[in-house]
């Protein structure tokens, strides 16, 4: 126990050491905020072809296309981050320059995240009221306004909380890239840490990442609950319980014929 406190003694006080830990901080935060954004563009856009393109919905797309879309989703889902990442370092090698480092495991990140946000994409847009969409066919509007401008914003919370997950599973992939020459938190608690049997040096490293999931989780959280004006007023106020299933009973009401009420 004293060994263990002394490594994590010299891991918090160690000039060298600290410089270390700020600059996994920086690896980690530049990594996972680069590609988070580029998963979430191109999960975004598979979402929505998935949903907007299926026999039912706004803009058909070929059968074919869309099994063919949903296997390669499923396909790249079902392998496991770690494969998948020594599969891809030497493919995007020769783009990025190198296969090992902060830089090159970010492409892998996208390829590997990208399906998971299109599945957490697909389930927020399903969950927009078919009778929104509806009527906005009614009124003549072409599938990429339904999109852009009534399936999007109504389902902008569901998106954000989705995002956020994404964000938080990234996180913990470029961790695990460390195992296999990735920067960040991830390489100091296997290379400083485990491979050395420096047990403080990585209980450290990984405080810090749990550190900066609470705080992208609770920053995310609040985000999508200022969105869901269910929830919220316009002024972004939290409302009352009792406001809240009113204004849930209201939206119902909305969506719903006269004749049939």
């Amino acid at each position: 126990m004293d060994k263990f406190l002394n490594q994590m003694m010299a891991a918090l006080t160690e000039p060298a050491m600290q410089q270390e830990m700020l600059n996994g901080i920086w690896e980690t935060l530049y990594s996972t905020a680069a590609a988070t954004v580029l998963a979430c563009l191109l999960g975004l856009i598979l979402g929505v072809i998935l949903v907007a393109g299926e026999k039912e919905g706004v803009r058909p797309l070929p059968g074919p296309l869309m099994k063919f879309i949903n296997i390669v989703i499923n396909i790249l889902r079902s392998v496991p981050f770690l494969i998948l990442m020594m599969m891809l370092l030497p493919v995007f090698k020769p783009l990025i320059g190198t296969s090992i480092g902060t830089p090159a495991a970010i492409l892998p990140l996208v390829v590997a995240a990208a399906p998971f946000v299109a599945r957490l994409v697909e389930t927020s847009l399903r969950e927009v009221d078919k009778g929104v969409i509806e009527a906005a066919q009614s009124m003549g509007c072409t599938p990429f306004q339904i999109i852009w401008k009534v399936i999007l914003p109504e389902s902008k919370p569901g998106l954000v909380a989705g995002f956020v997950t994404a964000l938080i599973t990234i996180l913990g992939y470029g961790s695990m890239a460390g195992f296999i020459g990735g920067g960040g938190l991830g390489k100091i608690a296997i290379n400083y840490g485990y491979n050395k049997y420096n047990y403080g040096v990585m209980f450290v490293a990984v405080v810090l990442i749990v550190i900066l999931v609470q705080v992208f989780q609770t920053i995310g959280t609040k985000i999508a609950v200022s969105l869901d004006h269910r929830i919220t007023d316009k002024g972004g106020k939290r409302r009352s319980k009792k406001e809240t299933l009113g204004k849930i009973k209201e939206n119902k009401n909305k969506s719903i014929p006269n004749g049939m009420r």
